[in-house]
């Protein structure tokens, strides 16, 4: 590889310190570089995503990104500043090589590191939250968002590190995206039972419980006439939802009502099934009952 001498350094200075007076040409354009970079752009770009209201946890690794940018402008401008022409381009054309392979073989790592970035722009769900995917196959609290996959922590305290193009490429739920959420259950009673007074229990009830909000207020609707039970559903409404929340409130509210109706005289039916025919015995004797 050829050095170009510089054009402000004597030919008769010795190879030796003409490669020594580069170096210190290239650590100073280096570092100066960066220190602009950082003391400038590094603010700017962490003030202008303050104003797309982006927290703190979204800010850091789209900073690390810009800190990366600077330390490759650093070097460009640093080699070129020494007069490291042919090394510069030398290197440009490894690098160029290098990515093209390196992007052959990481499709995947790089699929799920843009998908990262879209999960901290467009922001989805956020750390804490409870979400379900693939159909409700998993779901759990989202512990940790990095840019190649994000951990969730199962309700069965199992930790699953999932690909953030998972998240991506399908349909996500975020139950507690919002600052209320509304439930659902379904009451059976007898068909010989009173609807109205049975409607009047479950209002109630969801009424007494505060985890349950008053406005909206819960509502109760026949929704079916099943083979053994007449189905009424209620559907109600908490507010800063969280999944201890929605167990323990419709835990402690279905309780409720199922204690009501019991001292209502208000059943609960359970499914049956009647058997019809008849049996037939051939023969003059049945075992056990023979003449003697």
């Amino acid at each position: 590889m050829m050095v170009e001498p510089l054009p402000f350094i004597d030919d008769a200075v010795p190879q030796y310190a003409l490669a020594i007076t580069q170096l210190l040409y290239f650590v100073v354009a280096f570092v100066a570089v960066y220190l602009v970079g950082r003391l400038t752009l590094i603010p700017v770009v962490d003030r202008a995503l303050k104003t797309r209201d982006l927290d703190a946890h979204s800010r850091t690794p789209l900073k690390r990104l810009v800190r990366i940018v600077i330390v490759f402008v650093g070097f460009g401008v640093a080699f070129g500043f020494a007069g490291y022409g042919n090394f510069l381009t030398s290197l440009a054309t490894i690098a160029a090589a290098a990515t093209l392979a390196i992007g052959l073989a990481m499709q995947d790592v790089i699929q799920n590191f843009v998908a990262g970035v879209f999960i901290y722009t467009d922001k989805p769900f956020r750390i804490d939250d409870w979400i379900e995917w693939d159909n409700g196959t998993y779901s759990g609290i989202v512990e940790d968002i990095s840019l190649r996959v994000t951990r969730v922590r199962t309700f069965d305290n199992e930790l699953l590190t999932v690909p953030n193009s998972q998240l991506t490429d399908g349909v996500i739920k975020n139950p507690v995206a919002k600052n209320k959420l509304r439930l659902q259950f379904l009451f059976g009673i007898g068909y010989d039972d009173d609807i109205d007074k049975a409607t009047d229990i479950i209002v109630e009830e969801a009424e007494k419980h505060d985890g349950i909000m008053d406005d909206p207020g819960v509502s109760v609707r026949l929704t079916e006439l099943g083979n053994s039970y007449v189905g009424l559903k209620s559907r109600f409404w908490i507010d800063n939802p969280s999944r201890a929340d929605f167990v323990k409130t419709r835990g402690e509210y279905v309780t409720a009502v199922k204690e009501r109706f019991d001292e209502e005289g208000i059943d609960i039916p359970y499914p049956t099934r009647t058997l019809d025919g008849e049996i037939q015995v051939q023969g003059d004797e049945i075992a056990g009952f023979g003449d003697e």
